[in-house]
């Protein structure tokens, strides 16, 4: 009967509660399997004890490879004492493909396996293999066991198929007295390696086993040799954090700088913890503080990137560069800003930290700080940041406060005298399809009405985007940010340049919102170009063969050939259509003497009720009309502001807002 089964998807996708991963995003793949298994079993058995009270039951397992759950530090290592589960009557045969991972016992000294099967799924079964007696008696700590199991002449120094051999079974374990009785039967084994190059010494520091730790290094234990990660003990003692062990280690002369394959020292992983105990033991031991990894973090980069003041402080008072940089050319000060270390900003400026060292990507510190919306840090970089420099960078802090919203950023930038009208570079306005330009844009976008407002109070354009906001409000349907742009001094007649129409865009977005139509159309929207077909009254193209307005905006190129959508067609869309007559009705109350063609006399013969819209259009139109358009051209763009100081009966001026429907002529 087969005990668990535990599937994943991936060698770094186990499945597990979402509160799980910030603890678990680190663990290795093997950590991560054997984590699973323990679930698995966990979850699925519930052991009693004598009193009948249910208890969770834990793995009492040995891993066989480094670096497996037991030695990460947010698991302890099983100790003898630690509640098991007994496990009956499991299967044998994983079946065909499968791959032992590791062993474990339970506290009746049963031995299971633990399996990835070639689907990818776990297996927990008995194991085959018998316990090896070496390794029951280390675990046990049965010192006259082992001594009598050596006069038998039994291999002390056999490896398993994890290249372990006792003296790392005794330095894991913490058996001291076994390590003495070992390293005296053989003491050539003292720095054998597993196949991930793992001596004694390494597990002893690993499992943060002080008194192995002391015996091996004091029986001449090489502190210096690396697993195949090229991580050394003294390295792992700092991940450990253990001061004990790595004063211990410095005292037996391990060498300080040695680096991992990351590049990493000793003292990168005390900085990364937040350890000053240990980086001042390092420091006292000639630790280099300019060493860079291979990503060109220094630790003291690390400490900004982590927030750790004492550990910064430390290191600048012993001489670091406040200037270093990674290999992406982020600094320490760019780093703390994106993180929203105010403090540590704070004292990388104080010791002259330059604000104006970019990334490989053009961006300064307050660009970052701006865009993760820390006002307080923003308001701490802008009397150190250069605007020309900001210039050069070919975008404005603006634009990434706009972006993601952050509307106390935007103010702060804005009192500051930032530019509003600041435009994106070439290349970076080619990133987007858009080809936005402008802080306002983003705004638009957004649909941020406050931050809009804040922008377009300060001055901002609101015309200089190759597509005009404008058309973004209308297409959204916000009268509220369509009112704004335009009281502003939006263009209501815009066109987009890479989809020419014959009429204004703004018209398109907004044929299904009759009251936003009315609204542009009183503020100067162009009626008149609705009504100026190429077609006439002679025959249209099919329906089939028509432009058809997209659903987004979309850069395009090649436009040179490109036809100009006529307002027939666009009405004529299935979408569209059945709004034909209302639509019309609107427009022909902002012309004069228009013909209508073809397709649009169509479309209103298509239904009874729209017979009087046709009629309205039938010429000559009405003097009254005519007056009307007469006036509001000559009151120009702001008409409906200078409407009502016009000294007239009120009637009037509902005539001239085209109210006349309301009202009792």
């Amino acid at each position: 009967m087969e005990i668990s089964i535990v599937t994943f998807h991936s060698t770094r996708g186990l499945s597990m509660a979402s509160e799980d991963y910030s603890v678990y995003s680190g663990l290795t793949e093997d950590e991560l399997i054997s984590l699973a298994v323990e679930r698995s079993l966990t979850d699925d058995h519930v052991s009693v004890d004598h009193t009948g009270h249910s208890k969770t039951p834990i793995v009492q397992s040995r891993p066989t490879i480094a670096g497996s759950i037991s030695a990460h530090p947010h698991v302890a290592p099983p100790t003898d004492d630690t509640p098991c589960i007994t496990l009956k009557n499991a299967c044998t045969d994983p079946g065909p493909g499968a791959r032992k991972c590791y062993s474990f016992i339970n506290s009746d000294g049963q031995q299971y396996a633990a399996w990835r099967r070639y689907d990818g799924s776990m297996l927990v079964t008995l194991d085959p293999e018998p316990l090896d007696p070496v390794v029951k008696a280390i675990k046990s700590g049965a010192v006259s066991t082992l001594i009598e199991i050596a006069k038998t002449g039994i291999c002390l120094t056999k490896q398993n198929k994890e290249g372990w051999i006792s003296l790392h079974e005794a330095a894991y374990r913490g058996q001291t007295e076994c390590l003495k009785v070992l390293l005296k039967l053989d003491h050539k084994m003292i720095n054998a390696r597993t196949f991930q190059d793992e001596t004694p010494l390494f597990f002893a520091v690993s499992f943060e086993q002080v008194a192995c730790s002391q015996w091996l290094l004091e029986s001449g234990a090489d502190p210096d040799i690396s697993n195949k990660e090229n991580e050394t003990p003294l390295y792992t003692a700092c991940e450990r954090q253990n001061l004990d062990i790595v004063q211990l280690i410095l005292k037996f002369k391990g060498k300080v700088n040695k680096i991992c394959r990351q590049g990493c020292t000793a003292l990168h992983e005390a900085v990364w913890r937040d350890n000053l105990e240990i980086c001042h033991a390092l420091l006292e031991a000639g630790a280099d503080i300019s060493i860079p990894n291979k990503y060109g973090i220094t630790p003291l980069f690390a400490a900004a990137q982590g927030g750790c003041v004492k550990v910064l402080r430390f290191l600048i008072r012993h001489g670091a560069d406040v200037n270093s940089h990674a290999a992406d050319g982020a600094t320490a000060l760019y780093e703390s800003s994106k993180n929203g270390h105010e403090e540590v900003v704070k004292i990388l400026l104080s010791r002259n930290a330059n604000a104006n060292i970019c990334t490989r990507g053009g961006l300064l510190p307050l660009h970052i700080a701006a865009k993760r919306g820390n006002e307080r840090i923003v308001s701490i970089l802008i009397p150190v940041t250069s605007k020309a420099r900001v210039r050069r960078s070919g975008i404005s802090p603006l634009h990434l406060a706009a972006e993601r919203n952050k509307n106390e950023v935007l103010e702060t930038l804005i009192e500051a005298g930032f530019d509003v009208n600041a435009m994106l570079s070439p290349d970076r306005s080619k990133m987007h399809e858009d080809r936005r330009s402008t802080a306002l844009y983003f705004a638009i976008c957004n649909n941020n009405t406050e931050a809009a407002t804040m922008l377009l109070e300060a001055g901002a354009n609101p015309n200089l985007d190759t597509f005009n906001p404008l058309l973004i409000a209308v297409r959204q349907g916000c009268i509220r940010t369509v009112t704004l742009l335009v009281e502003h001094g939006a263009n209501v007649n815009a066109y987009i340049p890479t989809h020419p129409t014959s009429f204004p865009a703004a018209i398109m977005f907004c044929m299904k919102y009759l009251t936003l139509l009315k609204y542009l159309l009183d503020n100067g929207c162009d009626a008149q170009s609705c009504f100026q077909c190429e077609y006439g009254s002679g025959p249209h193209p099919p329906i089939e063969t028509l432009h058809r307005p997209r659903d987004d905006i979309r850069y395009n190129v090649d436009v040179q050939n490109y036809i100009p959508v006529q307002f027939c067609e666009m009405i004529s869309t299935p979408s569209v259509s059945r709004w034909a007559g209302p639509i019309i009705d609107v427009l022909l109350d902002y012309v004069g003497n228009v013909q209508l063609c073809a397709r649009l006399i169509e479309h209103l013969d298509s239904y009874e009720d729209w017979g009087v819209i046709k009629e309205k259009s039938i010429l000559p139109r009405p003097l009254m009309q005519l007056c009307r358009l007469r006036i509001l051209s000559l009151l120009g763009a702001e008409r409906m502001q200078l409407i009502d100081s016009l000294p007239i009966p009120g009637r009037l001026l509902k005539f001239l807002r085209h109210e006349e429907r309301s009202s009792q002529l």
